[in-house]
């Protein structure tokens, strides 16, 4: 009885959903469309159906279980009365870099199909076939969870035509035979491309500040013997080498260890670096105006002989591609992030590639002397094209901020003036007769200041953040009527003493909490402009000249109370204090 009253209900489900003659969908990420085998079938017959997938650009699901998260990967189900459904037929997935989690994912995209054999073992006059599909589809922003269902009626006929099928099932692919053929391409493509991407780094404009070193030590090579420069140029390109020898390490242990890949482009989302990166702009930008100079051992700039000459070659290699990489990140993420998600060994062979193009140019020029006696020597030029780099970096420096959240970039230029003071210190208020006391001193100010600084500027704000809100006339007056205590903070984004002020005192997690507690309404009033409402009210209403100044209206008070400037701490929560407790 039980068994007939659920097949009732399958039936009743399937022919409601047979009403709906839902054989495509369309949505904002993909295209579903069920075609069937044949149309229409005999009785006690096998066929199938192609569920056919076009993705929408950019969008994938996920075609592994052991990489999909929660159990969410693409799965085909169906039902129908009298059918027998065999294991669904998927297609090849493609591998995939997720910059979220850094790991390799196998994802299905753009168009595939997937199939789905059966076999009927009833008669009848027709088949109704519901179609489930569950999965997650994703993109680089986002993703979604999906269940969809399409359904096909499928005419049953006795002598029903079946030698003309609308497609062919394909055989199970052959992952290993696949994968070769992507590997094929890959290193056609990504290994030229690798060298290319080495070359570019000699013009980054962050290797620009060991440039000089670099042509006074050809130049000097020059003057030896061929063997000597061919040997030097060797040893400078083996530097390089080095540094990418040291990159692939990092990627193989990661893999190998963590299961993750090293991914430069990913510390972008870090404020921290960002900033980090900006301010090593600013410092490199600050040495091509020649306010310091990077102290060089002479074996490393190629100027002792013997046998530190080669040593010093070496190290100059390994710097100059050091010195490539805050510039140069959008180059290696290209590279790298395909390298990574290849075999260990490909992926090792693509980064010291790069290193390969970079070192290349210095190999060419040290084997040509000829080609190195065309090389300009140092002079005027040099020094104009030293300046001309700085504000090169202070651009990039800007760019990179673009990054950070726009609350934050105040801070961060202010505390790049306190930075350029401290390399200022640092490198012209001492000489090289001053006494190393005294030397010692003056950096160690300049490293303090720069610390404390840092700390004042770029550290993350207090909890108990006060919820501000945007000045209205209104709202004052009809809290003023209602006896709430009100406070108003006049202000500007050009005052200094305002952002003293924020810093000093509303930043204080006591003051956020007793403004909560007190049930006080804070707003913040900007006068940034002659035609802001709170300009007006500063000027006509409570009279004050300047900001900043705090306005407080307290229940059983007449008078507004004036808190004028940055130093009001000790009032504010004396009056704070006074007032009774809401919450």
């Amino acid at each position: 009885m039980r068994k007939n009253f659920l097949s009732i209900v399958l039936a009743g489900f399937l022919i409601f959903s047979n009403a709906l003659a839902v054989e495509k969908i369309s949505d904002e990420f993909a295209s579903i469309e069920l075609i069937p085998k044949h149309n229409p079938v005999m009785p006690n017959s096998g066929s199938a159906l192609k569920i056919k997938f076009d993705m929408a650009e950019g969008w994938y699901f996920y075609a592994d279980p052991c990489t999909a998260p929660a159990d969410m990967e693409l799965k085909i189900s169906a039902i129908a009365l009298g059918v027998i459904f065999d294991k669904a037929v998927f297609p090849a997935g493609r591998d995939y870099f997720d910059k979220i989690t850094g790991k390799k994912l196998r994802v299905y995209s753009g168009n595939f199909n997937v199939y789905l054999p059966f076999k009927i073992t009833t008669a009848g006059n027709s088949l109704a076939i519901n179609v489930v599909i569950k999965g997650l589809a994703c993109s680089e922003q986002l993703c979604k969870p999906i269940l969809y269902t399409l359904d096909k009626t499928l005419d049953i006929v006795a002598f029903a035509d079946m030698s003309k099928p609308a497609f062919e099932i394909p055989a199970q692919p052959q992952n290993s035979e696949s994968n070769i053929q992507n590997l094929q391409t890959s290193v056609k493509v990504a290994l030229p491309l690798a060298i290319v991407a080495g070359l570019l780094l000699n013009i980054m404009p962050c290797v620009w500040p060991i440039l000089p070193i670099i042509v006074m030590q050809l130049i000097s090579q020059a003057k030896q013997s061929r063997a000597k420069s061919i040997a030097h140029g060797f040893a400078f390109a083996l530097g390089i080498i080095l540094f990418f020898v040291a990159l692939a390490a990092v990627n193989i242990i990661l893999k190998i260890s963590f299961d993750v890949v090293f991914q430069w482009g990913d510390q972008f989302r870090n404020s921290a670096f960002v900033i980090a990166m900006a301010m090593l702009m600013v410092v490199l930008a600050l040495y091509m105006f020649g306010l310091f100079s990077i102290g060089i051992p002479a074996s490393v700039s190629g100027q002792s002989g013997g046998r530190g000459g080669l040593a010093g070659s070496v190290a100059t290699g390994f710097l100059a591609a050091v010195l490539s990489t805050p510039c140069s990140f959008a180059i290696l993420t290209f590279v790298l992030a395909w390298a990574q998600t290849q075999p260990i060994p490909l992926a090792t062979i693509t980064i010291l590639l790069i290193g390969v193009g970079m070192a290349a140019p210095y190999v060419i020029l040290t084997a040509m002397p000829g080609l190195l006696a065309k090389i300009p020597k140092p002079g005027r030029w040099m020094e104009l094209f030293k300046h001309i780099t700085g504000f090169i970096l202070l651009g990039i420096g800007v760019k990179l901020l673009e990054a950070i959240p726009s609350e934050k970039i105040i801070n961060v230029l202010y505390y790049a003036v306190v930075l350029a003071i401290c390399v200022w210190m640092w490198g012209v208020w001492v000489q090289y007769s001053t006494p190393k006391a005294k030397k010692l001193a003056i950096r160690l100010a300049a490293i303090v200041l720069a610390v404390v600084s840092g700390f004042m500027f770029l550290s993350a704000p207090k909890k108990g953040v006060i919820d501000w809100r945007e000045y209205d006339a209104q709202v004052i007056l009809a809290a003023v009527k209602n006896n709430q205590p009100v406070l108003i903070k006049f202000t500007a984004d050009w005052c200094m003493s305002c952002k003293i002020l924020d810093k000093t005192v509303y930043s204080s997690a006591k003051i956020a909490e007793l403004i909560k507690r007190k049930s006080v309404l804070a707003f913040k009033a900007d006068t940034t402009e002659f035609d802001y409402p709170a300009t007006k009210a500063l000027k006509e209403i409570y009279k004050e000249p300047a900001v900043p100044v705090t306005i407080l209206l307290l229940p059983n008070r007449d008078m507004p109370i004036h808190l004028s400037g940055n130093l009001i701490k000790s009032k504010l929560t004396k009056y704070l204090n006074g007032l009774e407790d809401k919450n």
